[in-house]
């Protein structure tokens, strides 16, 4: 990456060739092989998430920029002029290159509040063959355990920064030599272990990687069980070409549920309400960080422990007193709404009596409360209009790709579970082939349908 932005376009969609070849189990589709030479398998490609009880996911998609060093305040407010609504930041590693004086916890809360999503980006070691001779290498003996470490500082720095678990952090791996073999299946392990300690910790992974030497041999071990797969691919490609589809070397079922994002045009300059900042352009379809926005309570509110009052009681607020939202979920109903905010502590309180936009529905910036679990049915996962396999398919999720439920029901024993996951309106996955903790009954703090 050349320490700049990123851009945005429209989501991800399946052609109908291949939506149909997946609904149709085809062998075509499958995931790919691991190269001969790399490790026998020793886990699951996907792993679950461990996500706490205040963590969400956010997604994004649209246009995002990134600079070498975060923007002052002024210039972020300018740039609302600008067709980005996301901005990539270097929140820490060894090899990151710029000073940060703008980028604190405060700076974050600000930005959030002006609408704009953020895009934690770690530069840490990077591969022995490759990157700036300068840098700080990955070393293969040690790359589990150095992923590992880049993961558990990575949250740190975004922990203090004010970004919340359930969001994804993103691992810049430069350029490296793809042939050799031994420095490729280091940065492999590498980018396992990263992803690992992420869903450990509560959050999303994601890796950026250029598309010719490194993007490619992530794609070839997609499906591999000796290493866990990221959530989210973020590659590097300055052909001018938004797409986010027709990749070379990486097919389109792969990443294929609002998991990619490309950078199409690098370091060059732009201007919006008066501002000149240098950046690259990204098109985004995919996990962001996930950040809390302030809010009032316009009458005594009473915070509980699930989306409604016959939830235990967790805390009660004032009139006039400031809380913290994450997201927003469905629940019982409270004068005019049936939505509740999930605040920063895990608790819910209902939208009714907080100075949010709406009193009936969701307002933006609020986003829905989301938990994305990796799906494990290698030709694909069938969507159904109900939580049952008796009901219509009206949808698939290709192999590996994000299952973005936000609630969780019963219905009829698939495998080991009767849990089935909802993740749209008339859109159902059974839960056994969904990487959530449990692989028997339901996975906190997913509520309940």
């Amino acid at each position: 990456m050349s320490h700049r932005a990123r851009a945005i376009w429209p989501v991800l969609a399946l052609s109908a060739g291949v939506l149909a070849a997946l609904m149709a189990g085809s062998p075509a589709l499958a995931v790919p092989a691991a190269p001969p030479g790399l490790a026998p398998a020793t886990s699951d490609a996907a792993t679950a998430v461990a996500y706490p009880a205040w963590a969400s996911a956010t997604r994004y998609t649209g246009l995002a920029f990134d600079t070498c060093t975060a923007p002052p305040l002024t210039a972020m407010r300018a740039w609302l002029a600008s067709p980005y609504r996301a901005v990539g930041v270097y929140v820490g590693g060894q090899n990151r290159t710029c000073a940060q004086p703008e980028l604190t916890s405060a700076w974050t809360r600000a930005v959030a509040d002006l609408g704009w999503r953020l895009i934690p980006i770690f530069k840490g070691r990077q591969p022995s063959c490759g990157a700036r001779p300068s840098d700080l290498k990955i070393v293969p003996s040690a790359a589990t355990a150095e992923g590992t470490w880049a993961a558990d500082n990575a949250a740190d720095q975004v922990r203090a920064l004010g970004m919340f678990r359930g969001g994804v952090i993103y691992y810049d791996m430069e350029h490296y030599d793809t042939a050799d073999l031994a420095c490729g299946t280091a940065v492999l392990t590498f980018l396992s272990a990263w992803t690992r300690e992420l869903h450990r910790l509560g959050y999303l992974a994601g890796v950026y990687e250029n598309l010719n030497l490194g993007a490619r041999a992530l794609a070839g071990v997609y499906g591999s069980a000796a290493y866990a797969r990221p959530d989210a691919l973020w590659i590097a490609r300055y052909d001018q070409n938004p797409a986010l589809t027709g990749w070379s070397g990486i097919g389109d079922s792969l990443w294929a549920v609002q998991q990619r994002a490309k950078q199409y045009r690098g370091d060059f300059t732009a201007t919006y309400g008066g501002v000149t900042l240098r950046i690259d352009a990204d098109n985004w379809d995919a996990p962001v960080a996930t950040t809390a926005f302030s809010y009032r309570a316009t009458a005594l509110v009473r915070a509980r422990t699930g989306p409604g009052p016959s939830f235990a009681l967790v805390k009660v607020y004032p009139k006039g007193a400031s809380v913290s939202a994450v997201c927003q979920t469905p629940g019982a109903v409270v004068r005019t709404t049936t939505v509740w905010d999930k605040l920063n502590n895990g608790s819910y309180v209902t939208d009714y009596y907080l100075d949010t936009p709406s009193r009936t529905g969701y307002s933006p910036p609020l986003t829905r409360c989301l938990y994305p679990y990796q799906t494990t049915a290698g030709d694909g996962l069938n969507e159904r209009s109900g939580p049952g396999a008796s009901f219509p398919v009206t949808g698939v999720i290709p192999a590996g790709g994000l299952a973005w439920m936000f609630c969780q029901s019963a219905g009829p024993v698939v495998g080991a579970t009767r849990v089935w996951d909802k993740i749209d309106d008339r859109h159902w996955v059974s839960d056994n082939w969904v990487a959530t903790p449990s692989r028997t009954g339901f996975s906190k703090p997913v509520p309940r349908c």
